[in-house]
């Protein structure tokens, strides 16, 4: 900790931060109720990479060194930039390597950096909600996370302020043994509106990865605000991130992720509906094949009066892979008239695959109304025979059911991610058997 805040010239009290988190991490017993995580060994995970010798990033594509650049290319960044988007930003390994922001956004206020970058250069405000919504004692990987954490992106939007284009990062794990754990502050003042989107991926290298990431939202009264993830790990990593917003009166927080790729995915976005009027959605998808745990869901507490949420979640498991849904709803004693629906379907795509579902609602008041919903089921031989039976090759087949069946998903991502999405799902389909 002493070194990573030295490298980074810190103030004394995000190192105090740090040693404290460190305690606790020390202090705290390693979660037992998910998928087991006793392999995961923390003397093999390498917990700070620089990936360049300059500090706080660089200032133009151009000046990012050749290697580094060549692998954002191929993830279609800057051009992305170019296209569609108001501002964005790349991290490679332990550190963010370049951001950038539309001008007329920066003259509106709106700040879009890299954390490190803000720690420094907006004090006040990285201070005042800085793990907050994420205390470092909320567990084991929150606690490491506030003491190891390096990196990641820092955005705010003044009151009233209008974001029109999303502002994306991309996060980069590229070598072995690799730790990362980028922190994501997002501070979304009253009446203000934004999209921010993230992506991420590893390669394979047959030995230990861990991300253990943190995102943090403020959404203010009356905004608005979407989260858009894609997260598509090596098999070696195991992804313990943790997400979670506080929302505000009249707020409204979405979050639509996709999770797929790593072998141990302990997954759960979490909305607190403080304000009357508070709303969330999350959507999802999960695909787990051969080797893989994909243990997501999603945490919503009702806390505000007239509060809703609406959660829909798609799994796919396929070659012995598992996938979960495991859920949280808590609805206070102070919220009354809340509303809820969860739905939660599930595609095994083989017989030696498994999908589960479980939920913990607890409602302590009886104004509540409350709808969760679970289905699971297997590719339809009917379908399948319809199909072929008109020249569609099986594989195919399978893949267009497939395709339709996450689509309420994926259609809510922005359209360069709903691609990748599609494309990742059609390599993991490759000879699956219905």
């Amino acid at each position: 900790m002493e070194f990573i805040s030295k490298d980074k010239n810190e103030p004394d009290w995000m190192l105090a931060h740090r040693l404290r988190a460190f305690d606790h991490f020390n202090n705290m017993p390693m979660p037992t109720w998910g998928p087991d995580l006793s392999v995961l060994n923390f003397d093999e995970i390498c917990f700070f990479a620089k990936a360049a010798d300059k500090k706080g990033g660089f200032d133009s594509w151009e000046e990012v060194p050749q290697e580094i650049k060549y692998t954002f290319e191929r993830l279609g960044i800057p051009e992305a930039e170019r296209a569609v988007l108001a501002g964005v930003g790349a991290q490679y390994e332990s550190e963010a390597i370049y951001h950038s922001l539309e001008k007329e956004l920066s003259d509106l206020g709106v700040i879009f950096t890299d954390l490190d970058v803000a720690v420094h250069e907006h004090p006040e405000l990285v201070k005042k909600y800085f793990m907050k919504c994420v205390p470092a004692n909320d567990h084991k990987f929150a606690a490491l996370h506030g003491a190891v954490w390096s990196g990641g992106t820092f955005l705010y939007i003044p009151k009233g302020v209008e974001v029109k284009k999303p502002l994306q990062s991309y996060f980069r794990m590229n070598a072995i043994n690799m730790g990362q754990f980028e922190h994501t502050l997002i501070i979304i003042e009253d009446g203000a509106t934004g999209h921010y989107i993230e992506g991420c991926s590893a390669p394979k290298y047959g030995s230990q990865a861990l991300h253990a990431g943190c995102v943090e939202v403020f959404v203010g009264e009356g905004s608005k605000f979407r989260y858009s993830s894609v997260e598509n790990w090596s098999r070696d990593t195991y992804n313990l991130n943790t997400k979670r917003a506080i929302i505000e009166k009249d707020a409204t927080m979405e979050w639509v992720g996709g999770n797929m790729g790593s072998g141990v995915t302990m997954l759960y976005p979490c909305s607190i509906l403080k304000g009357d009027g508070a709303r969330a959605d999350h959507l999802g998808i999960a695909f787990a094949n051969e080797g893989q745990t994909q243990d997501t869901g999603a945490k919503i507490f009702h806390i505000g009066k007239n509060t809703s949420s609406k959660v829909t979640m798609k799994s796919l498991s396929k070659g012995g892979g598992t996938s979960i849904y495991r859920g949280e709803l808590h609805v206070a004693k102070t919220a009354d008239n809340a509303i809820s629906q969860v739905e939660c379907d599930a595609l095994i795509l083989d017989p030696i695959s498994a999908s589960d579902t479980i939920p913990n609602i607890k409602v302590n008041n009886q104004t509540a109304t409350i709808n969760h919903e679970a289905r699971v089921g297997r590719l339809n031989e009917e379908d399948i025979f319809y199909l072929t039976s008109r020249g569609i090759p099986q594989e195919e087949a399978e893949a267009m059911i497939v395709n339709g069946f996450i689509d309420p998903i994926v259609r809510e991502l922005p359209m360069e991610y709903a691609v990748e999405m599609n494309r990742l799902i059609e390599l993991e389909m490759e000879g699956s058997v219905g």
